[in-house]
């Protein structure tokens, strides 16, 4: 028996650059052979007697390349490259096959058992020279793609960890934009206010509000920025001041009057100055749509003001619908817009809604939409709802009429219901 060649291991880490390649064979004489040319060509070489002998050396050493030989006795060249391949490795090993066997049948089971190519022996050197060559080039492309990929798993971590960061940052942004909509259920004796707001997104830039304005009037209003996400959310947070129901003295749709008291300002010179401070005093490109209404308790009787909002609906008491407006320009895009006040009666029994275009532009599986017909057909099948129940039966019939729970954009409202004074 041929004695075990000792075993010389270099550390991975040194000569990383020096393909190393592996050598077995049952013959001595073929290694030698093989090695001295393999040397010659400036690789580090390795040489095993058998095929349990190499397993040995590849578990200590991860060679390039290995240069078997098919027929050995005990474990042959075949089932050693099919336990090479079983061995978990960092990188591809290039595995080239001796053998005398030229029949197409042995070479396609050779590379059905994982070997990449094959040398007929005697092994010619100037082949042996071009294999090896061929199978750097496979080595070095499958290196430069490992690299590749292990860069663009650790951007991809790295953007993993930069979306949970952001995505909690928007968690509690979410918490914060409803926030501003802190009650959604209003009752001022004559007549009772519901909100909703449901972001398409984790925020979205939709905001209703209901603020007192003096004892006998109550302010309502809808805004619908421009776009989504974060920016959009900010100018509601900012434009919430403007209409701020905890503060008076902040907010620009009522103003003192001379006993000492708070009177609601016309709702067209409101919109106007809000033009005025958004072009004025806001570095942005986003612009909204309003609807702004001052609502007085004890007659029924409604001011509003229009700019570019949906127009609003009024449900009398018998379910009759009425949806009308003038329209009006959106909030800062146009210096000195001008707008126009225009009026309504509610009467015991009545509500008016105002509402974002989130509702009437919800699209259907085959992209028409709701549009204002649709919304008044919903407000019919919901006469006898009210309140926060009204609402929420309406986003249910919006989810039914979509075929979807995630609507494309924001959806929000103002439900005003009133009664009149009681005698």
């Amino acid at each position: 028996m041929e004695p075990r060649p000792r075993i010389l291991l270099q550390n991975q880490d040194d000569g990383a650059d020096t393909p190393r390649v592996l050598i077995v064979d049952d013959s001595r004489l073929q290694r030698r052979i093989l090695q001295a040319s393999l040397k010659r060509w400036g690789y580090e070489v390795f040489e095993a007697g058998s095929g349990q002998e190499a397993l040995d050396i590849c578990r200590q050493s991860e060679p390039d390349m290995v240069i078997s030989d098919w027929m050995m006795p005990g474990m042959n060249g075949l089932e050693f490259c099919k336990a090479f391949r079983a061995m978990a490795r960092e990188t591809y090993g290039y595995f080239i096959l001796l053998t005398s066997k030229s029949e197409k049948d042995e070479v396609a089971q050779g590379l059905d058992n994982g070997a990449d190519d094959f040398l007929t022996k005697p092994v010619n050197a100037a082949e042996l020279r071009a294999r090896l060559n061929a199978g750097e080039r496979i080595l070095r492309m499958e290196r430069e793609l490992t690299d590749k990929n292990r860069l663009i798993r650790a951007t991809l971590d790295e953007l993993q960890s930069l979306y949970y960061s952001i995505d909690s940052d928007l968690i509690e942004a979410k918490k914060l934009q409803q926030s501003l909509v802190r009650e959604r259920y209003h009752d001022f004796g004559s007549a009772q206010v519901s909100l909703m707001l449901h972001s398409s997104g984790h925020v979205g830039g939709d905001l209703v509000g209901v603020f007192p304005m003096n004892e006998t009037h109550v302010g309502l209003f809808s805004i619908d920025v421009s776009g989504h996400g974060i920016s959009s959310a900010l100018m509601t947070a900012r434009l919430a001041g403007y209409l701020s129901s905890s503060s008076p003295e902040q907010n620009v749709a009522i103003e003192h009057d001379d006993a000492g008291g708070y009177r609601p300002v016309c709702p067209a010179k409101v919109i106007e100055h809000l033009n005025t401070l958004v072009l004025n005093e806001m570095e942005t490109e986003h612009y909204f749509t309003l609807l702004l209404a001052d609502v007085d308790l004890e007659s029924g009787k409604v001011r509003m003001a229009q700019a570019g909002h949906p127009h609003p609906l009024v449900q009398r008491a018998n379910g009759k619908i009425e949806q009308d407006g003038p329209g009006g320009l959106p909030v800062g895009l146009i210096p000195g817009a001008s707008y126009q006040t225009f009026e309504t009666r509610l009467n015991p029994g009545d509500r008016l809604m105002i509402f974002s275009d989130g509702i009437t532009e919800c699209p259907a599986p085959d992209g028409a939409l709701l549009n204002e017909d649709g919304l008044a057909g919903i407000m019919k099948q919901l006469r006898e709802s009210r309140g926060t129940e009204l609402l929420e039966a309406l986003i249910w019939k919006l989810a039914e009429f979509s075929d979807e729970g995630d609507f494309p954009d924001d959806v929000s409202a103002v439900l005003f219901e009133y009664q009149g004074r009681c005698k």
